[in-house]
C-alpha cells in the first residue's frame, strides 16, 4: 500500500489525560506524523508549545456534539483518533449529555470522515463495553472471544457500547473519495498514570478524612488497570496499523493492558497513596452495601433539587468487587504491541506525579 508521507492526525479528545499522553508518544515515536490536531471542547493551547521542527501541533476547541466543528476540524487529515467522551457511572452527568456526547459525537466524528474523506479511525472504547456485570460474574484472564453475560447498568457503558458499534459497523463505507473507511475500536481497562484526576480524587477525600481511606472489596478481586503511556502506546500501534494492513484491523476490537499487577482498585491506589501514611479503614461488605444503597436513595430522593452523587453507589460497588481482567494477546498477534513501559517505569513515574499533589498526611 502506498503510503502518503507527511501525515495529519486528528485526536478528538486531544488535551484530556490520555490525549497528553498520546501527544508524548506520537511526538517520540511517530516520525511520519507532520501535524497533530488536538480538538478538545476545554482547549489548552499551552500543548502548541510542544511543537517541534518536524511536528506541529495545533489545538482546536471544539464540540464534539456539533457537526460543523467537527466537521471543520477533519479538513485535510489523514486519520483520526476519537478519544473524545464523558465518562461518568455516578449520576454526575445527565443521560441525554452522556449519549449525546458518546454516541452522537462519535456519530459526527464518521460522518466528517466520510465527507472529507479520511480512511483511518481509530476509536477509544472502553473495557465497560463488556464488564464487569453488576451480577458479580468474573471475567478473569479473559480475551476478545470469551464468553461473557454482558449487562450494562448504567448509561456509561451503554453508550460507550453503542459508539463502539457505530465505529465497528462503518468499517468498510465508501467516503467521498471512492476509497474506503477503516476502523477499529481499543478498550482499555481502567487507566492509571500521571495527571490521573481520579486518582487525585480519592487523595483529597483521603485527606478529607484525616487520612483515612475506607475500603472493604474482598482481597481476592482482582483487577487489569494499564498505564496511560502504553495505552497511547498503543493507539500509535493500532493506527500505524491500520493504514498499513487494514485487511487486518479493519473492524476489529481489542483489549488494552499491559503488565501492571492484578489488584482491586483500592489495593493497586494505595501502591501510590501509601507514601502519604494513610490508614485503611476496612468495614465488612454487608455495610459497604448498605451505604451504596442509601446513596442511591438520597440520589433519586434528592434528584429534583441537589444532584447528590457520592463515589460510592451500587454500580461502582459491583464494578469494585467483580474480578475483570483481561489479555492483550490479539493486539500482539495483529500489530506486535508490548508494552513500551514496563511495570516498575509505570510505577515510578506515577508516583513522581501523586509526590507533587500539594497537600498530604506525611509526618514532618
Amino acid at each position: 500500500m502506498c503510503e502518503k508521507l507527511g501525515l495529519t492526525y486528528l485526536v478528538t479528545g486531544g488535551c484530556g489525560f490520555l490525549g497528553w499522553h498520546l501527544l508524548q508518544i506520537l511526538l517520540e515515536k511517530e516520525d511520519k506524523v507532520t501535524e497533530i490536531r488536538l480538538f478538545d471542547k476545554h482547549a489548552d493551547p499551552a500543548l502548541e508549545d510542544y511543537s517541534t521542527d518536524k511536528v506541529k501541533v495545533v489545538v482546536i476547541q471544539g464540540d464534539i456534539t456539533n457537526y460543523h466543528s467537527v466537521l471543520a476540524s477533519a479538513q485535510g487529515a489523514d486519520l483520526v483518533i476519537h478519544m473524545a467522551s464523558l465518562i461518568d457511572v455516578w449520576y454526575k452527568v445527565p443521560d441525554q449529555v452522556l449519549y449525546d456526547v458518546n454516541v452522537q459525537g462519535t456519530v459526527n466524528v464518521i460522518n466528517a470522515c466520510v465527507e472529507v474523506g479520511i480512511q483511518y479511525l481509530v476509536y477509544t472504547s472502553s473495557m465497560e463495553v463488556i464488564g464487569p456485570n453488576v451480577r458479580g460474574e468474573p471475567f478473569i484472564r479473559g480475551n476478545e472471544d470469551t464468553v461473557y453475560n454482558v449487562w450494562h447498568g448504567m448509561p456509561y457503558p451503554k453508550s460507550k457500547a453503542e459508539a463502539e458499534k457505530r465505529v465497528l459497523e462503518a468499517n468498510g463505507i465508501k467516503v467521498s473519495s471512492g476509497k474506503h473507511l477503516y476502523t477499529c475500536s481499543l478498550r482499555p481497562t481502567g487507566i492509571y498514570g500521571e495527571k490521573h484526576e481520579l486518582m487525585r480524587q480519592f487523595y483529597e477525600k483521603a485527606v478529607r478524612n484525616r487520612g483515612c481511606l475506607i475500603n472493604g472489596i474482598p482481597r481476592n478481586t482482582e483487577h487489569g488497570r494499564v498505564y496511560a503511556g502504553n495505552a497511547a502506546w498503543m493507539h500509535v500501534l493500532a493506527a500505524r496499523a491500520l493504514r498499513e494492513q487494514p485487511q487486518i484491523l479493519g473492524g476489529e476490537a481489542y483489549f488494552c493492558y499491559d503488565n501492571s499487577p492484578y489488584k482491586s482498585y483500592e489495593e493497586f491506589n494505595m501502591q501510590f497513596l501509601s507514601q502519604f501514611n494513610f490508614r485503611e479503614l476496612r468495614l465488612p461488605l454487608w455495610l459497604l452495601r448498605i451505604i451504596a444503597g442509601m446513596n442511591d436513595f438520597m440520589h433519586w430522593l434528592l434528584k429534583s433539587i441537589y444532584n447528590y452523587t457520592p463515589l460510592l453507589n451500587r454500580y461502582t460497588l459491583a464494578v469494585a468487587c467483580t474480578s475483570f481482567t483481561v489479555y492483550s494477546d490479539k493486539a500482539q498477534r495483529h500489530f506486535q504491541y508490548q508494552p513500551l513501559y514496563d511495570w516498575d517505569q509505570a510505577r515510578m513515574r506515577t508516583l513522581r506525579w501523586v509526590s507533587t499533589f500539594p497537600r498530604s498526611t506525611k509526618d514532618s
